[in-house]
């Protein structure tokens, strides 16, 4: 449950009358448990929440409790936070962006009580296609059997970016499938759909396993049309997948994205969010390791860049402390 404290011990009536006289040392602290959203299973953003909550289980005086289900991904996530079902979530810059300025999926409702963590790793939108669908350019996706993305991912709300600069509908395509992350490699390679488009941070498992169960490649953006969204939305940016990092696929590619960002409400008690960032950042190094997506992170970019709504305070204390902000 959100942002309650919970007793560590059942007390039953005839106790609870003794402790009225006892030494104030018998009291137990109180636990704080914590739900951080994440997205699919073979994702980065699953990743991000498992390590997140393994540092904060580690805590010895804190008292937080932490779990990171698997969830629909960036904008179901922002959806739990304001329904109170989560008290943190990983998402897209782009999402961030939207839900604090009320534009996009969250049109017309400004989430000013949206509070950024940090920034974590850049996030592509990765296009793979099969080799024999006579896919290799972005406009070749037209007619073809994409998957968009679930509702509620960050790469549907990407590719819906993409679909209205180009002036595409789903109708564009023979088939808009709306696969979640677990399913869109055993799709590819089954051959019902043609390509998938993923944001996600590099190395990722369901590229590896779809690139190795079937001849595939990585498709180019970098068109006119991709330049003009990043030109008008400052939360995307070019980037490049590196070469060799999946089977078939030995030269880099050029594509833009977003980058993945950790975020919380103002509900969320301050004192959970320092000690969250502290389990964090004291324990960077070991952080780093458990993902390869992790390996270059800098601490004081994490917490300047890449972030639309305002810093939690508790964040902001921790930052404070370390100097990375004034």
């Amino acid at each position: 449950m959100k942002r309650h404290a919970f007793s560590t011990a059942a007390v039953s009536g005839a106790l609870l009358g003794a402790a009225m006289f006892a030494s104030p040392v018998m009291a137990q602290e109180e636990e704080q448990f914590i739900t951080i959203g994440t997205g699919g299973q073979t994702g980065v953003y699953y990743v991000v929440g498992q390590s997140v909550c393994r540092l904060v289980n580690r805590l010895e005086d804190a008292n937080i409790k932490c779990n990171a289900p698997s969830t629909g991904g960036s904008v179901a996530n922002i959806n739990g936070l304001k329904s109170g079902e989560l008290d943190m979530g990983v998402v897209q810059s782009d999402v961030q962006y939207q839900a604090y300025n009320g534009t996009g999926n969250f049109d017309g409702e400004p989430y000013d009580k949206l509070r950024a963590i940090f920034r974590v790793h850049g996030e592509p939108l990765t296009i793979l296609a099969r080799a024999d669908s006579g896919i290799e350019t972005l406009d070749d996706l037209e007619g073809k059997r994409v998957n968009i993305g679930n509702p509620g991912s960050g790469q549907r709300n990407t590719m819906e970016v993409v679909m209205n600069a180009k002036g595409w509908t789903e109708d564009s395509f023979a088939l808009a499938s709306q696969l979640d992350a677990a399913e869109m490699a055993s799709a590819l390679a089954d051959n019902n759909i043609d390509a998938m488009a993923y944001v996600v941070g590099h190395p990722n498992g369901a590229i590896q396993e779809a690139t190795t169960t079937v001849d595939s490649r990585l498709i180019p953006l970098n068109d006119d049309d991709i330049k003009g969204i990043v030109e008008e939305y400052p939360y995307y940016s070019m980037s490049v997948i590196p070469g060799g990092l999946y089977k078939g696929n030995p030269d880099d590619v050029e594509t833009f994205g977003v980058a993945a960002t950790f975020v919380t409400d103002t509900d969320t008690n301050d004192e959970v969010v320092y000690q969250t960032v502290k389990a964090i950042f004291d324990n960077f190094d070991r952080f780093k390791q458990l993902h390869p997506a992790f390996a270059n992170l800098d601490p004081q970019e994490m917490v300047t860049q890449g972030l639309s709504a305002p810093l939690h305070e508790g964040a902001a204390r921790y930052y404070r402390e370390q100097g990375w902000i004034e």
